[in-house]
């Protein structure tokens, strides 16, 4: 049996006065989902944070957000990719994540504002992904970085996101990755693991609400596409060495741990982390998850060394 930590509770709890998201439109769900500024002692002190406009494959142009711990030395790159099941997210909702994760890991992180379903549905999303790391990869040694040494990181439809990237860099000769980070990925569009049937409602992700997000993101016949699902992926030999964190009482617990043993049998150096007490989507939210997700970025920095 689960025992919820406190401020797990009381987020769940917060969560019961409004309509699900998942009842509304997507517009209405990025309306609900607005963040509040973080205001803390624990905050770091950066260098710098600038936003810098990208133009992706279509001519569109995009926003990455640049987090500067030091200047004057050359530092690791971490590519982040924010959650919120392809369809809300954006640079503020993980902008404490990534000004922790600069800090502790002392490397320039990149926030990615990628454009959002269902008005830019798959595979849009995912070009522009993999699209701002080759612009990393290729641009990063004006602001400090280091080009051999890049991670990418990233939070539930993010880190699906990630891991395909990571995968796409392997395979079509991209750029090579020194690791991946995915804070309880999707990796298995498929709703019927023993997780889902355990917390599958009012647990951080109902169920209802991964069925509307992957709905919104593309169309059903996509659900065992391996770009969709990276779990179906034939081949992972080739990815980097991965930290997978998870949320203990979480939907997408189950896939999860089975992409991380699909990278071990594969000979990839492959950590599974259990965060114990804790639900999906606490990463960021710091008005009640400040100490796991400070717990969360010190075991991510901790794996890059």
């Amino acid at each position: 049996m689960t025992t919820l930590r406190k401020e797990a509770v009381q987020y769940i709890q917060a969560q019961h006065t409004g309509t699900p998201y998942y009842r509304g439109t997507p517009q209405q769900a990025r309306a609900m989902r607005v963040g509040t500024q973080w205001h803390s002692p624990n905050k770091p002190k950066l260098a710098s944070i600038e936003n810098q406009h990208i133009t992706v494959r279509d001519g569109a142009q995009i926003t990455l957000r640049i987090y500067t711990p030091v200047i004057g030395k050359k530092l690791p790159v971490i590519v982040y990719y924010h959650g919120g099941g392809w369809v809300y997210g954006n640079l503020e909702s993980v902008d404490a994540g990534c000004q922790l994760l600069a800090d502790r890991a002392q490397a320039i992180v990149v926030s990615v504002d990628y454009r959002l379903a269902p008005e830019y549905p798959f595979p849009t999303p995912l070009h522009d992904a993999y699209d701002s790391l080759e612009w990393v990869h290729d641009h990063i040694g004006v602001f400090g970085g280091d080009a051999a040494r890049i991670t990418v990181v990233g939070d539930s439809a993010g880190g699906n996101l990630a891991t395909v990237v990571a995968y796409l860099a392997a395979t079509l000769g991209g750029p090579t990755l020194q690791a991946q980070a995915l804070i309880y990925p999707v990796t298995n569009v498929d709703f019927t693991t023993d997780s889902y049937q355990a917390y599958g409602e009012n647990y951080g992700l109902d169920q209802q609400g991964m069925l509307w997000f992957s709905r919104h993101y593309t169309d059903e016949r996509n659900y065992t596409n391996p770009l969709v699902s990276p779990l179906q992926l034939e081949d992972v030999s080739k990815m980097p060495k991965t930290i997978i964190i998870a949320a203990e009482a979480d939907v997408l617990f189950d896939e999860g741990l089975s992409y991380a043993h699909k990278l071990a049998a594969a000979g990839v150096v492959a950590e599974h982390v259990t965060m114990p007490g804790l639900i999906h989507s606490y990463f960021s939210k710091m008005n009640y998850f400040e100490e796991a997700t400070i717990e969360t970025v010190t075991k991510i920095a901790h794996f890059l060394k």
